[in-house]
């Protein structure tokens, strides 16, 4: 059937902006790529981007790993040897007080000095490790290196808050305890009239 003896009210099956037989297509009518595509499809035929991508995270997370590693292995070793020192320094309190048990008791000095002399080797090793001891007789109390086990009224001389007797030397590392100073600090005078501490300032 023609074009002329198509009925008026039966549809057209052309497309609409169908160009006359012979002619080359409108690009101007053909309908635009949708937004964003031309750059997806770029980055899918990119297989460096999408690797190069992949690298630098696992190359980061490596890196974290690396740190986190070092550092629970810095640890773990300082941990380990803090262990062997403690049990040096009660090695340490043990032969002091059979130093003092042997010198009341009337030992022969070559006995007591035998032993001050292996005190003194233990401590020498201690202080190459970076160990110090603490005698804080006379200075403010400091929790992180103090550990208080009685307080008592302030002796003259002292003020609330100092070190008036050391109960058990105690030693430190770096900037931390490995066993803190037991003694015992000074607080301010009962006001004999409440009954409670004296404010300072107060007659």
């Amino acid at each position: 059937m023609s074009r002329r003896d198509r009925h008026p009210h039966e549809p057209r099956t052309e497309p609409e902006h169908a160009a006359p037989p012979g002619e080359a297509p409108d690009p101007a009518a053909a309908p635009a790529p949708a937004e964003g595509a031309g750059e997806a499809v770029a980055k899918s035929d990119d297989p460096a981007g999408l690797y190069k991508d992949r690298w630098l995270r696992a190359e980061a997370e490596l890196q974290d790993f690396r740190r986190r590693s070092l550092r629970e292995w810095d640890e773990a070793r300082r941990s380990a040897e803090e262990r062997v020192m403690l049990e040096l320094i009660t090695a340490i309190d043990d032969l002091e007080r059979a130093l003092e048990a042997a010198r009341a008791a009337g030992a022969a000095e070559p006995w007591t000095e035998g032993v001050r002399l292996t005190v003194q080797r233990l401590r020498e090793y201690l202080g190459r490790q970076g160990v110090v001891t603490l005698e804080p007789l006379g200075e403010k109390f400091d929790p992180a290196f103090h550990e208080a086990m009685l307080e008592i009224d302030a002796p003259p001389g002292r003020a609330p808050g100092d070190v008036v007797q050391v109960v058990l030397k105690g030693y430190a590392r770096g900037d931390r305890a490995l066993r803190p100073a037991r003694v015992i600090v000074a607080r301010a005078p009962a006001d004999p009239l409440s009954g409670g501490p004296r404010a300072n300032g107060d007659a």
